[in-house]
Formats: structure tokens, sequence, C-alpha cells
């Protein structure tokens, strides 16, 4: 996305601007000579994740912006509204809002502390209501004012619900203001828009999250720094209201070479929460170059393929899974399964719920199967057993998943079962 100069001299307050996809957002807005205001909470080094408020605003400057660093928790308002006094001050005005900063936990009902529901909360939602009600006087009087939320669109469906439903709820939340901020600042000519990324992206979040496994399935923030740009700098007036995604957004500037934001080309992309689908070119594009997640165990090319074991772990799970196999079970799941093993009982097996009464067993499933699971061994009993999460596995990078992603959510109710088993 090429710059074009017109954010040049707009304010923008951004919080969690410090790292991530704040900062890139800032950085881009930075090469059109834009103010920043950096609103974020680290002032000084985190021993683990990199960058603070001073160090952004160095990046700002040096990209050829203005900076203003400020020490914001959005769960203060005096300290949001000490930012927001000390911005106008500065550059005269606020022109754009990117409510950034995000806090999750991808955990179960029973597993979620009200300290971190209150945590998730108050930052997501709280953070984003309190930042946006203080930032709009100002926002009022900007010839061309945006409000953009990084929250996704609101898809209702249970699956983005059941596993995590405190996270959803608060990040949710940030997108239901933008549901209502866009109608109740329409005629104030306020652009109240969301945009979410596609695929999951490489931040030192995500990287402490997965590690050297996930890293290489990602897209760098850059794409939502593009995205965001494309959409920053359009008529308040006539763009309101839309939970856009990164690439659509890029896509209709006629930005079609999206691999520019891979971190490695050549490998399948890992999707974000909250959408159904994203585009499957970069996974058809890897499989006919012959590559495959880097969390995948296995021979290098060339060499001896590794035999079947004859037992095990993998062998366990399936025994006890056929204990289960019923005609009622194939009715409510009506799906076949398949599961490419790696690592120490590498091999191929399958789940069988949609003809007769149920099957399952080792070698390719006698049908096509409408959902094929990839993991080493070792993850795939802890994911059956109930120590690993399939959504945790999922987006960490221990577990890939093709075909359809609404009957592969299904296999999580056998899993439950085998619990208590394994």
């Amino acid at each position: 996305m090429i710059n074009t100069g017109k954010l040049a001299g707009r304010t923008l307050f951004i919080t969690g601007a410090s790292r991530g996809i704040g900062k890139a957002i800032a950085l881009k807005a930075a090469k059109d000579g834009a103010n920043v205001v950096v609103a974020a909470k680290t002032a000084a080094p985190h021993p683990k994740l990199p960058g603070t408020i001073f160090t952004a605003a160095k990046e700002i400057e040096a990209a050829g912006g203005q900076a203003l660093p400020c020490v914001v928790d959005v769960r203060d308002e005096s300290s949001i509204q000490g930012a927001v006094e000390n911005a106008v001050q500065q550059f005269g005005g606020i022109d754009i809002l990117v409510n950034n900063a995000s806090a999750i936990s991808l955990t179960g009902t029973l597993s979620t502390p009200m300290k971190k529901y209150d945590l998730m909360h108050q930052i997501n939602l709280r953070g984003t209501y309190l930042v946006s009600k203080l930032c709009v006087p100002h926002l009022l009087k900007s010839p061309n004012p945006h409000i953009l939320n990084i929250s996704p669109p609101l898809n209702m469906k249970p699956r983005w619900f059941r596993d995590h439903v405190a996270y959803t709820m608060a990040k949710y939340g940030m997108s239901m203001c933008i549901l209502g901020m866009a109608e109740e600042f329409r005629d104030d000519g306020i652009a109240c828009n969301a945009l979410w990324p596609r695929t999951a992206i490489i931040t030192a979040a995500m990287e402490m999250l997965g590690g050297d496994e996930v890293d290489k399935q990602c897209r760098k923030p850059e794409i939502m720094a593009d995205a965001a740009y494309a959409m920053l700098i359009k008529d308040s007036r006539a763009y309101t209201g839309h939970f856009a995604v990164d690439d659509e957004v890029l896509k209709a500037e006629g930005i079609t070479d999206l691999d520019q934001y891979a971190v490695d080309p050549s490998c399948p992309l890992m999707p974000d929460f909250f959408l159904d689908e994203f585009d499957s070119a970069a996974i058809e594009q890897a499989q006919k170059l012959g590559a495959k997640p880097k969390f995948m165990d296995g021979k290098v090319a060339g060499s001896e393929t590794p035999k079947p074991a004859a037992g095990g772990q993998v062998a366990q799970v399936f025994a006890q899974i056929e204990t289960f196999l019923s005609p009622e079970l194939v009715d409510k799941t009506k799906a076949v399964f398949a599961f490419d093993v790696s690592g120490d009982e590498v091999g191929k097996w399958y789940i069988d719920l949609k003809n007769g009464s149920g099957a399952c067993g080792q070698g390719d499933p006698p049908a096509t199967p409408d959902a094929t699971f990839v993991m080493n061994s070792n993850n795939f009993f802890k994911m059956f057993s109930g120590s690993l999460k399939p959504t945790t596995a999922f987006m960490t990078g221990k577990l890939k998943i093709s075909g359809d992603m609404g009957k592969a959510l299904k296999l999580e109710k056998l899993m439950g079962k085998l619990k208590s088993k394994l």
C-alpha cells in the first residue's frame, strides 16, 4: 500500500502502540508525516516483550512523523484524560483514534479466574469505550475524523463462544462499540469501523505463545497497517459502520500480491479467530510446492520413510474410540475425519462417523474425509486425553486442520468422552 500523504499533519491517538499491530499502524502513518500519540503502559523495558513507548516514538520520528509517548493504562480514566489533553496541547487536536490495546485469555468458564475476566473486560470493552468517549469531543472538530477498533466481525456462531466465552464477550464488546457509535456519530461525520486480520499476525506476544513453531504460518503486522491506512484516508462521512478484514480491504485497493505480507510464503497460513472461512490459496500453493508447517515432524526430503508404529498411545486412543461408535453418534456427527500423524508413532488413521454404525482404524479413510488433522503423535494423545485444548493446539501451530472447519469442531465432543478413559 503506497503512502499518499493524506495523513500528513493529522494526529493519531493509538492505544497499545509500543509494539505489534499498533506500532505498525503508527509507522505507516508516520511515513505520511502524521503526528502519533503512543498511548501504552510500557515505559520501561519488558523482560520478555521488546519495545517501550519511547523506543516506538523514536521509530515513528525516524519514519518521518512526530511522536508523543504517553504512559496510558486504558483502565485508568485519569491517565487517558491526561494523554488526550497533552495530545491536544502539543498537536492542536485529535483526528484519528485507533483502539488497539487488548487482553486475551483463551480459557473456558471454569478455567478463567475473575481477575483475568475483569482484565479482559476492563481493557477490551471498558477501555475502548472510555478512550473513545474522551476522544470524541476532539474528533468532532476534525475535518475527517475516524475511530478504528482492532476487533472482529460479530460472528454469533456458538463455536466462537464455547471455548473462550469470556474473551469473546470482551472482544465482541469492542465491535459492539463500533456497531453503536457508527450510528450514534453518523450525522456528526465520525467514521467508526473495525478491522480484523484474516490470519494470525506475528507479534512478540504471538512468538511467546507459539514460539518457533508458529511464526512461519503468520502474516506480518504490516498487512494490518496497510489495511488500516487504506481505511483511515477514506472520507469519514462516506465510509463508516464497516467490519473489515485486512486482505479484503487491500484487494479492494487493487493489491493482489499478499505473499509480501507472509513471514514465509511457502508455508500454509494459520487463520485467526471469529472468521468462518479464510483464503486457502496460500495452503494450496504450499501443498503444490511440497511444503508443510514447521511444527510437523518427519524426515527430510529424500530420506527413508519411517515405519508406522504397531501400537502405542495413538493406537490406544483409537481402541477407545471404537468402543464409542454407534449409529446415534454417526447421526449426530455425519463426518469423516482423517489423521496424518507424525513423530514417534507416524501413520495415517481415520474415524468414519458418516456411514453405517461408524468405523475407525489405521490407513486412509474409506470415504473422502470432511476434515483432515495433521499433528505429531505426542500432541495427538494430549488432545484426546484432555491435557491440550484443540483451540490452543490449532492457534499455536501444533495442529493443522484442512477441510470443513465446522465439522472438524464436532470432533471435540468425542475428545471429551475420552478424557476419563486415557
